[in-house]
């Protein structure tokens, strides 16, 4: 059976990095003490070791072990070694290109056989069918738009209708209206942040706060 946590976001402001999930890892992990293999491929602004270092000290502090993919030499053995793999925010379009060196299958296969995916952000994103629901800018050309293809629906994070005063760019709604005109049939769950979708199997549910909203078809 498939389990995913698919975090909009890992921090809000005034709280510590993986604050608000934490309750929720805690939850859908256990107490077990399990091995996470972190992927920081998202990262841009900041090297992949700052990001597992960041990422380690807290899952370390939630009771659980973390490697990370940047540091293996065989991307096979590490996926066979781990418990639990674990994605992380930054920008969809290089975490893709990263992925698609070899990971994909690999991931894919593990998460098929029931070990645990947590993803945030860019990390949420790459669990879908594509990219195409990102927000992040293409910093850098994949190989294409198709990634992990876990779930049946894409998701867009950090979703929100905010206006700004005196900008004429069209809301995130608007921009999900025209994904669906252009790809009919695909659905759409915009999470705002300080929310999740929480997967096991075939039910998806919805933590956190705000409210959800889905783009293309009845909700699940």
């Amino acid at each position: 059976m498939k389990r995913l946590l698919l975090l909009s976001n890992s921090t809000l402001p005034g709280e510590p990095f993986l604050g608000w999930p934490e309750p929720h890892i805690k939850q859908f992990l256990g107490n077990k003490p399990l091995r996470i293999l972190f992927l920081p491929f998202a990262g841009v602004t900041f090297s992949f070791d700052d990001y597992y270092e960041k990422v380690n000290e807290r899952f370390v502090a939630m009771g659980y072990s973390c490697s990370s993919a940047h540091k293996v030499d065989d991307k096979k053995e590490a996926i066979d070694q781990c418990d639990v793999i674990a994605v992380g925010g930054g920008n969809t379009f290089q975490l893709a290109s990263y992925l698609q060196d070899g990971w994909i299958e690999l991931i894919r296969e593990k998460v098929q056989k029931g070990a645990p995916y947590i993803g945030w952000s860019a990390g949420s994103n790459v669990a879908c069918p594509t990219i195409k629901t990102t927000n992040d800018m293409p910093i850098v050309e994949p190989k294409s738009f198709n990634v992990l293809n876990l779930v049946p629906f894409q998701i867009n994070p950090h979703f929100t209708d905010a206006t700004i005063p005196n900008h004429g760019g069209e809301t995130r709604s608007q921009r999900i209206a025209e994904f669906i005109v252009a790809n009919p049939g695909v659905q759409v769950y915009g999470v705002p942040e300080g929310a999740l979708l929480q997967v096991e199997g075939d039910e998806v549910t919805y933590k956190g706060r705000g409210e959800l909203k889905v783009f293309g078809g009845e909700k699940t």
